[in-house]
């Protein structure tokens, strides 16, 4: 079974878990493992942040979710200015405290990430992964 879905958010943190749990839900309804759902979830959710921290002056942003039998992509669609992914990872924070790591951690969590801009000129963010079901009960005759 697919489930695709697309839904735009106002930028605000509130936006957030909204997102997450619309994607926790389709996850769950396939029998996606748990590991599996809470690594998408935490990517997502550091992609949805970026939005509302560096693209807050604008109204909405948008999430399209696909997710089929082997893969789950999302992507976050923004009208900010979008980033440039060489340039963020040559900047070091002083301190692991001060931020700066979001794109490190979404790499190790998903297993493609991708930067796009639309032909609308939005900037976006691409997080695909591999995703392996869990099993399904079977009750044995007794």
């Amino acid at each position: 079974m697919d489930i695709a879905f697309s839904v735009r958010l106002p930028v605000d943190a509130q936006s957030v878990p909204l997102a997450r749990g619309l994607v926790r839900q389709a996850l769950q309804y396939l029998g996606v493992a748990g590991d599996w759902i809470d690594e998408v979830l935490l990517a997502l959710t550091e992609a949805c942040a970026n939005v509302v921290r560096h693209a807050a002056e604008h109204a909405e942003y948008q999430v399209d979710v696909t997710i089929d039998d082997h893969v789950c992509r999302i992507t976050v669609l923004d009208d900010g200015g979008g980033l440039d992914p060489a340039a963020v990872a040559a900047e070091r924070p002083a301190s692991p405290l001060d931020g700066g790591r979001g794109l490190v951690l979404m790499r190790a969590l998903v297993d493609r990430l991708d930067f796009r801009e639309t032909e609308d000129g939005r900037h976006g963010v691409v997080l695909e992964k591999q995703l392996v079901t869990s099993p399904r009960l079977r009750l044995l005759p007794t």
